[in-house]
């Protein structure tokens, strides 16, 4: 039998769900009604249930058979600072707050993943253990390394894990599978260039630290076009320029941030470096003092390929032949499931979301996850467990 028999007659409630997790987004580490929501779903499947993990935190464990074999799903819940624009009945009740990234898809595909192998786990459809993971704080907190520090892998011991994304621009149900690279790592610097401020028609009786901003703006741009391979891949973004206040005063300092983006850890060490030494030449060639920070953010996220190609094999179970694709680009943007792939072999799959409202993508406040794939995003959890831990393997 499809597994997709056990997920879409439970479409309706799924839809309920997740359009009222919807109204009520919650930031990162501050799930707590969310995570409930999720504990007590899972507690009425007669599922254990462990509560706080990595702060709010949930996992639920569904055991099937004898085998010692286990695997994780991991879907994040946290919301996004975004003032949302919709006026649908289930827009956000909260201020500020919104889920413009379809965490509330993620969190409802999972549960109804739970519900459905509940059944299969009676039938003994598969032999082991799935934990359902669900992680807070993935918008730039870092719930997945929070989830770690507390345990995770050493309580739930589990030889692979997996994630999905909805992806909007995709045909909906339709599914992306990379095999090695599939989102990018996101680093961030902030530098201040100081020199000594001056009437702006008296400039040579002070340094200006604008010129030397403006000099680190155009040197940067040579770190990828001149600096890397071809064949590698990365972003170097000047995103900001502070600097004065007046039309008359050169300032006495300049601030820049940006963000760098790479898929692989030496190009990062590499842009690492590029940058610090394009900043540490313009400070000494413009006479102004310099201040550099680079924090790194969330490594790239890369699938391992025995298990990127289990989950196309999957994937084609639940979508068919001709709606998975394994040629698709890799996106720049971040996603800290980049923590479990260090830790476990596993692989970060894209779900289409459709074309969106108005064709918005992730992130815009007119985004809405598309209810009509939560059942096959079930099922696709669903055939992955077969998939992973029949008997037979």
């Amino acid at each position: 039998m499809s597994v997709i028999e056990f997920t879409r007659p439970l479409h309706e409630k799924l839809t309920a769900i997740r359009r009222d997790i919807h109204a009520h987004p919650e930031l990162a580490f501050a799930e707590h009604r969310t995570a409930e929501i999720v504990a007590r779903h899972l507690e009425s499947l007669g599922v254990e249930t462990h509560r706080g993990i990595g702060v709010t935190g949930v996992v639920g464990v569904v055991r099937g058979g004898r085998s010692l074999r286990a695997i994780g799903l991991r879907a994040d819940m946290d919301a996004l600072p975004i003032t949302e624009r919709n006026d649908f009945a289930h827009r956000s009740t909260v201020q500020g707050h919104m889920h413009a990234c379809g965490h509330d898809g993620h969190t409802t595909m999972l549960l109804g993943a739970a519900e459905a192998l509940v059944g299969m786990a009676a039938r003994k459809e598969f032999d082991g253990t799935v934990y359902l993971i669900f992680q807070p704080a993935e918008e730039g907190e870092g719930g997945a390394p929070a989830m770690i520090a507390d345990g995770l892998f050493d309580r739930f011991p589990m030889e692979s894990v997996f994630g999905m994304h909805n992806w909007p621009g995709m045909e909906a149900g339709s599914f992306a599978i990379h095999s090695g690279p599939v989102m990018a790592s996101a680093d961030r610097f902030d530098i201040r260039f100081t020199g000594v401020g001056a009437h702006a028609a008296m400039p040579h009786l002070g340094v200006d630290p604008v010129v030397a901003g403006a000099a680190f703006v155009q040197a940067a741009q040579t770190l990828v076009s001149r600096g890397l391979d071809p064949i590698d891949a990365g972003v170097v973004s000047v995103t900001q320029f502070h600097a004065g206040e007046a039309y008359n005063v050169i300032p006495d300092r300049a601030e820049l941030c940006g963000t760098v983006r790479t898929f692989c850890p030496a190009v990062r060490d590499q842009l690492e470096r590029g940058l610090r030494q394009i900043a540490e030449g313009v400070a000494q060639s413009h006479g102004v003092e310099l201040c550099f920070e680079f924090r790194r953010g969330y490594p790239p996220t890369v699938n391992t390929a025995a298990e990127a190609a289990l989950c196309a094999q999957a994937a084609r179970a639940v979508a068919g032949e001709a709606r998975v694709f394994t040629d698709r680009r890799p996106s720049m943007g971040a996603e800290d499931f980049a923590y479990f792939l260090q830790e476990k072999p596993g692989a970060y799959v894209w779900i289409g979301n459709g074309p969106g409202e108005g064709g918005c993508m992730l992130h815009n406040p007119h985004y809405d996850f598309n209810d009509a794939v939560l059942p096959t995003g079930a099922a696709y959890w669903c055939q992955l467990v077969r998939t992973l831990l029949s008997s037979g393997r």
